[in-house]
């Protein structure tokens, strides 16, 4: 099966607008599979070869790249793929049990999806979120503060077609392929709705500015900053290579504990 020649001309117009953003072709190939996806639903083999036809490489090199990154499905998945982060915090805040239930809520496993191609389930590893633990997503959208019933009703929901906003950003849930178009470069303009972060995150920060702390200058001195570093800029490490940091025990010693 390949692409009928209307999508296919549609493909290679977004595409051509997608490589030209690099410097070398091959640098696309990442926002280039969002592309495919975007239209397929998930990375199909017709994906795979119309990536590599535009980039100028193997199917095989494409294929390495789907199978290394997770947000690349290989069949379908729901139009909301819900994700729940079992991470460390996550999970010592409850993210196992929200798991645990949201699996047993709906008789789903790790990437499987309901009947009626609503919602799929993920187990998935830090969201990069951890003020808000536990976490989840909706089509890469946050989800903050989760409890299991906060789960079920969040999925019951979705399978509903009742409205559901994140709790941050867009103040509307894109479908799964609507995300997948976002995330090849191809933005929505709902960028900027909503909350963009909460208290927990900006705590920080207002801790930072009470106690005057700032970022400490660069170690380089470059006359352009997009210039690559060279080996002689960067100051040497305050030790020798294998020596124990000042102040910190050797193996198997006492030294530097605390008398």
């Amino acid at each position: 099966m390949t692409y009928d020649p209307e999508v296919r001309e549609r493909l290679e117009r977004d595409a051509k607008q997608i490589i030209s953003r690099y410097p070398r072709p091959r640098s696309a190939l990442l926002p280039l599979l969002h592309l495919v996806q975007s239209e397929d639903g998930h990375v199909t083999q017709d994906g795979i070869e119309f990536c590599a036809e535009q980039l100028g490489i193997t199917p095989a090199q494409v294929t390495g790249v789907v199978t290394f990154y997770t947000q690349y499905k290989q069949k379908p998945v729901g139009e909301y793929h819900v994700g729940v982060c079992i991470n460390t915090l996550c999970a010592i805040m409850g993210g196992d049990q929200i798991w645990d239930e949201l699996s047993e809520h709906t008789g789903l496993g790790n990437d499987e999806t309901t009947p009626d191609g609503k919602v799929s389930i993920e187990r998935i590893e830090c969201n990069a979120a951890c003020d808000f633990a536990p976490v989840m997503m909706v089509n890469w959208e946050f989800f903050d503060n989760m409890t299991p019933e906060k789960a079920k009703k969040l999925v019951d929901d979705l399978r509903a077609g009742r409205p559901v906003l994140p709790t941050r950003g867009p103040e509307h849930l894109a479908t799964w392929r609507e995300a997948s178009r976002i995330l090849a470069g191809f933005p929505d303009g709902r960028a900027g709705e909503g909350v963009q972060a909460g208290p927990e995150s900006l705590r920080g920060l207002e801790l930072a500015r009470e106690r005057g702390w700032e970022a400490p200058p660069a170690d380089v001195d470059r006359e352009r900053p997009d210039e690559p570093v060279r080996p002689e800029q960067i100051s040497p490490p305050p030790h020798e290579p294998g020596e124990p940091i000042p102040g910190e025990a050797k193996p198997g010693s006492q030294e530097g504990r605390s008398k």
